[in-house]
């Protein structure tokens, strides 16, 4: 069982031209589901209210499998406004509420029967659940697979310094670390990327990966330091970005559990995977984003779609 921590909201997406359409979404949710397509047992440990929103994110979930084990909270389902640009990119404003409605040892007995726990996003940073995902986070390290996606939201987390301080101290505790181009710049904006990365290496994290975009990942462990790998981003049309990282991490988490890197003992290896290794996680990767942002919204591909296209002659890369 893998278990996802974090926050499920309702995504209110306005596109050029278009009247508003709403869709479930939130950062960790979309890994989970992601998880859940690519054929892994996943337990989702977020909060929405008792409303329409919530039963839409409670059906979306549960339509693929995912286990739901907590109640729903007293306050209304949050909601993310996205606006999608002529170039595909996506610009949000939130409406948040980020509690658990457990306590905090029922969260940790849900993790500790897990094999990988991944956190990530505002969960990790807004109060008051972001304590009780410190906490669980701390429990689990060393005993199964953690990851961690900062996936930084400025709009509602605005205090840089703040964000920093977390984030480094999850990155000292997570296995595997995905950032995104931004994520690192807005963190660390006198640094180039791969010095941040390769600070969050020597702080604990076995893996860390960097997402660029148009350039492709960039990966460093310890196998692979200082130089780390980078393989080249699948070429693809975009129509939008929504998800794009959500799907890069729960394919980098898929994969590694394929090769039975959870667990505490699997988590130790991370760091002996060779250059080729490596590159082959990111590819896969990266091919999976390619897919969700070649249609709309989060739509992340099912393991089936994924293989098709790692097998397909057509489909290359620069």
């Amino acid at each position: 069982m893998l278990t996802v921590i974090g926050e499920a909201l309702i995504d209110v997406v306005s596109r050029p031209d278009q009247d508003p359409v709403r869709h479930p979404g939130g950062s960790p949710m979309n890994v989970a589901l992601g998880l859940a397509r690519l054929g892994h047992p996943v337990r989702f440990l977020g909060a929405w209210g008792d409303d329409d929103d919530g039963r839409l994110l409670h059906q979306h979930l549960s339509a693929e499998g995912v286990e739901l084990p907590l109640p729903t909270h007293d306050s209304a389902t949050s909601v993310a406004e996205a606006r999608i640009a002529e170039n595909g990119s996506a610009d949000y404003d939130f409406r948040m509420t980020w509690e658990f409605p457990v306590e905090q040892a029922e969260l940790e007995a849900m993790v500790g029967n897990s094999t990988a726990l991944h956190v990530g996003s505002i969960a990790t940073v807004l109060e008051p659940g972001s304590a009780n995902v410190v906490k669980a986070v701390k429990a689990a390290a060393g005993n199964v697979l953690v990851t961690y996606d900062p996936n930084c939201r400025p709009q509602i987390t605005q205090d840089v310094d703040e964000v920093r301080e977390r984030a480094e101290m999850l990155a000292g505790q997570a296995d595997v670390i995905k950032a995104s181009d931004e994520d690192l710049q807005w963190l660390y904006p006198t640094s180039t990327l791969q010095e941040s990365a390769r600070a969050w290496h020597r702080s604990g994290a076995k893996l860390v990966v960097v997402t660029r975009g148009e350039l492709g990942p960039w990966a460093i462990n310890a196998a692979t330091a200082p130089e780390g790998v980078e393989v080249p981003a699948r070429r693809t049309d975009v129509v939008d970005t929504v998800g794009a990282g959500d799907t890069f991490m729960a394919a980098l988490i898929s994969q590694l559990v394929d090769l039975g890197l959870d667990g505490a003992e699997g988590a130790d290896k991370i760091g002996d995977l060779d250059e080729s290794q490596i590159a082959a996680l990111l590819r896969r990767a990266a091919d999976a984003a390619a897919i969700t942002v070649s249609r709309a919204g989060a739509d992340l591909p099912r393991r089936e779609e994924l293989d098709a296209l790692g097998e397909s002659e057509g489909a290359t890369r620069p």
